[in-house]
C-alpha cells in the first residue's frame, strides 16, 4: 500500500512555481511516476491538513547530459500542480 510519503517525493521550487503560488495559490510537487490525481490529492490533504481543489499533472522527460566524451541521461519525473482553497497555505513553501 502506498503511503503519502511514497506519493509526494519533494516540493519543487521554481521561479514559475513561486509566481503561480503567490497569484493562484498553486503549489508544485515532484510525485511518484505511477501516482494518479486522486492519490496525490488525498496525500496532500493528509500530509498538510489543507483542502485541495484541483490537481494537474505532467511528465517531465529525461534529458541527455554530456561530460566530455561521456554521455548519460538525467532521469525524468512526474510533477503535480496542486491548487488549494483560498486561505490555505503549505508552510514548507513560506519564506523561500
Amino acid at each position: 500500500m502506498k503511503t503519502p510519503y511514497n506519493i509526494i517525493l519533494a516540493p519543487l521550487l521554481t521561479e514559475k512555481g513561486t509566481g503561480d503560488q503567490e497569484r493562484n495559490n498553486v503549489y508544485l510537487f515532484k510525485v511518484a511516476r505511477n501516482a494518479n490525481k486522486h492519490q496525490i490529492k488525498s496525500a496532500i490533504e493528509e500530509l498538510f491538513k489543507v483542502r485541495v481543489l484541483e490537481v494537474r499533472t505532467s511528465l517531465v522527460p529525461s534529458k541527455l547530459r554530456r561530460y566530455g566524451r561521456w554521455e548519460g541521461r538525467k532521469p525524468g519525473y512526474k510533477k503535480a500542480y496542486v491548487k488549494l482553497r483560498k486561505g490555505d497555505k503549505i508552510p514548507i513553501f513560506e519564506g523561500v
